[in-house]
Parts: C-alpha cells; sequence; structure tokens
C-alpha cells in the first residue's frame, strides 16, 4: 500500500477576522527550539491573544503573547511556552512593517500558522482593530451575501425559488 501523507498543521486565529479589518498579509518565518517544533506538529498552540512588534534598530519582528505548549517526551529539554519568540523576514519587509504599524490604530497580528516542508511559517496581518458598530456592519453583510447565494444557488438549480 501506498504511504499517506501527513495532513498539513495548519493552526487559525479564527477571531482575528472578526476583531480587526486586515489591510496586507505577509509571510515570515518562525525560530523555534526543538520541542517546539515538535508542540507545534501537534497544533498545540494558541495564536488568539498573539501580536507582532517590530522593534530595535535596525528593527526585528518578534512575536510576543503566543502560547506553544510543553512537548512530554522532551523532559530536560523543554522550552518557555509564552517565550518572545523571533520572526525571519526580509529586512525591507521588516521596515515596511514597522513603518506602517507606527501609523495609529494600527497592529501587526499572527493569522495562521503552518509548515511548509520542514519549516515553520507564520502570516502576520497589517491589521485595524474593529469598533462594535464595524463588527455588526460586517456580520450583516456576511448574512445578505449568504442570501444571495443561496438565492442564486436554486435559481441555477431551477427549485423552488426560481421565476
Amino acid at each position: 500500500m501506498a504511504k499517506r501523507k501527513p495532513r498539513p498543521v495548519m493552526i487559525e486565529n479564527r477571531k482575528a477576522r472578526h476583531e480587526y479589518d486586515i489591510l496586507d498579509t505577509i509571510e515570515v518565518g518562525l525560530r523555534l527550539v526543538g520541542s517546539e517544533v515538535k508542540s507545534v506538529r501537534e497544533g498545540k498552540v494558541s495564536l488568539g491573544e498573539g501580536y507582532v512588534r517590530a522593534q530595535g534598530h535596525p528593527p526585528l519582528l518578534e512575536l510576543f503573547s503566543v502560547t506553544i505548549a510543553e512537548y512530554p517526551p522532551a523532559r530536560g529539554h523543554q522550552h518557555i511556552p509564552n517565550r518572545v519568540r523571533t520572526l525571519l523576514a526580509h529586512k525591507r519587509e521588516i521596515v515596511r512593517l514597522a513603518k506602517a504599524s507606527d501609523e495609529k490604530g494600527i497592529t501587526l497580528i499572527p493569522l495562521r500558522l503552518y509548515f511548509v516542508g520542514p519549516w515553520a511559517k507564520l502570516e502576520v496581518a497589517l491589521a485595524r482593530g474593529r469598533g462594535k458598530t464595524d463588527k455588526r456592519h460586517a456580520i450583516a453583510e456576511r448574512e445578505i451575501q449568504r442570501e444571495v447565494d443561496r438565492a442564486m444557488k436554486s435559481r441555477l438549480k431551477g427549485g423552488a425559488g426560481a421565476v
């Protein structure tokens, strides 16, 4: 029998698209230690409270408040679950993100964590926070679009909704 490929691990920050308007995204590398890689492959990561900052001179991208659970088999070589992690990107991209995030109301947030071959990648978004009314408006727009899609689908099938 042919050997099955393992399913790619993808951890998503589901709250992000509800809480923020996504302006731009970028894929960056993530510097991890051995036990962190094993834990991420098992999907034991929480991106919900995470954020990214460009600090220092020259600027470095750093990931804060992302919890990667300990990997039990790595007894003596455990990592710190909530440590600050360095992100890897080209210098010009880091500078561009640093300038953009200096603008009022703009922040950098992690959207997805996944593997491309042996490398851990993080999709980082340049985002603007939404207020309560903006969230309600987005939900209403999404519901209207769903109704339109349902109507079009039933019309194309020639269902009961067809005229």
